[in-house]
Formats: C-alpha cells, structure tokens, sequence
C-alpha cells in the first residue's frame, strides 16, 4: 500500500480548489483517483460544502405534491401483491410489489407508478422464478402505506386512512386498475345452451378479483359500486364481473393485464 504524504495531498486540494479534475490531478501526482476523490470529500466536508445524498421528501411529512393518480394505482397494486419488509442490516425498509414474468407491459407500469410516486428514489427489478420483485427503499414507505404492518394482509384489519380514500374517490378507476393488476384477470367464460334441439356453445368475457382479505374485496366492491360496475361474489374470496354493460365499462378503463 502507498501511502501519501501531507504534502501530496496539500497540493491535490489546491489543484481539486482550483477546478481542475479528479483525473488530471490523480495523473499530475501519480495518486489514484480514488484517493484524490476522498481527499475532495474530505476537504469539501471540512468546510461545510459536502453535498452529500439528497434526502428524499415525503408528501406525508414535508407537504411534497403527491402524484395522486399514479399512488391510486399503486395503493392497489400494493394491496394485492405488495409488501414491505426491512432486512437486517438495511438502514430503509423496502417496498416490493411481485409481477408475473408473463405481463412484461405491467410490469413497467408498476415502474412507471413507483418511479412517480417517489421520484427522489431508486427502482430497481429483482429476479425470482417466473417474476420480478419491483423494488424500492424509502424511510418514508409507512407513511404512504399505513396499512402496513405484521402478518399476512388477510389475518388484520385493512382499511384506508380518509386522506387515501380521498385520493381513491377522486381517482377510482387507478385504483380498480392496480387492485385487477394485482389480485385480478379478464377471462373468457363458456356455457352451453339447447336451442331447437341443438347444444350450442357460448362464450362471453368477465372480470375476475380474487382476495383472501374480506377488507380488500370490500374496498373494491365499494369503489366498484360507486363508478356503477355490477358485480357478483362468485365465492367466499372471488368478485366477478359479468354483466354485458359492467364488462364494457372495464374494458375501457382497465383492460386485460398485457
């Protein structure tokens, strides 16, 4: 290892005070890079002007404008297939939302909404079997999602703080969206019929929502009934979306998952 003496590193921070490079100083004085990028930040420290991380602002805590149609769509991504979870060892904990190989468009919308609700933030795709976890860390993570907390969604209460039902009401086809890409699909059904004596078989498309949580089958049915959706509980933890009308009006706002 070399080591450098006062004097090296003296005449590196006049040249670095100076505006020349970290690179052309480093060649000048046969240092690493490295070592004259410390004695900048050292330097630089010193004197009060490290510019360090920017802190990432939170629209609960410091009023930052929040991107509300984009957070309607997470908020419901989050409740079906998100989680957060603070590793050992992880100053932040981290919000994933798991999606399915198979859907490469929603995966970037997930992305997309991610990126705008926290624009200060990193999101990154981690690899699984057959999906990827779209992640980001953030202090501020149970700030936007209360509904966070021990155990598996379905075994404690989910309910939304009024400031999220706000956002819910004003932009519900977000969140019908984000619930549908998470825990949903569009499908096809058959059934057959005897008409004058002949078995014909029919088919026709419907909407399908599947939860283990009574409470986030209820916020969708609730925020289903208020944009005049018909829907039927198909069973104990599936909501289905049948009727020609109700069928149609998802399909413009929602969609097939792509």
């Amino acid at each position: 290892m070399n080591f450098h003496g006062t004097d090296v590193r003296d005449k590196a921070i006049t040249l670095l005070r100076g505006g020349m490079r970290n690179a052309d100083v480093a060649r000048r004085l046969n240092v690493p890079a490295g070592t004259v990028g410390k004695w900048l930040h050292v330097d630089r420290a010193k004197r009060g002007e490290c510019p360090g991380r920017r802190v990432p602002r939170c629209p609960r805590c410091d009023d930052r404008p929040l991107d509300e149609v984009a957070y309607a769509y997470l908020l419901g991504l989050y409740l079906g297939d998100g989680y957060i979870v603070q590793w050992s060892g992880h100053r932040s904990p981290s919000l994933a939302i798991t999606c399915d190989d198979s859907w490469p468009g929603l995966m970037d919308e997930c992305e997309l909404a991610m990126r705008a609700v926290f624009p200060d933030n990193s999101v990154c795709r981690a690899r699984k079997i057959g999906c990827h976890d779209v992640k980001l860390c953030s202090n501020h993570l149970r700030c936007l999602f209360p509904q966070h907390g021990p155990g598996k969604k379905h075994e404690r209460l989910i309910a939304l703080e009024p400031w999220q039902q706000a956002i819910v009401d004003s932009h519900p086809w977000q969140f019908i969206r984000g619930l549908i890409h998470s825990d949903g699909c569009r499908m096809t059904n058959w059934t057959t019929r005897v008409i004058a004596g002949e078995k014909k078989r029919y088919e026709y498309p419907r909407y399908f929502f599947s939860n283990l949580s009574e409470d986030i089958r209820q916020l969708y049915t609730d925020t289903l009934d208020k944009v005049g959706v018909d829907w039927k509980q198909a069973n104990f933890r599936n909501i289905s979306v049948a009727r020609k009308a109700s069928v149609a009006l998802m399909d413009v706002h929602v969609g097939p998952k792509h």
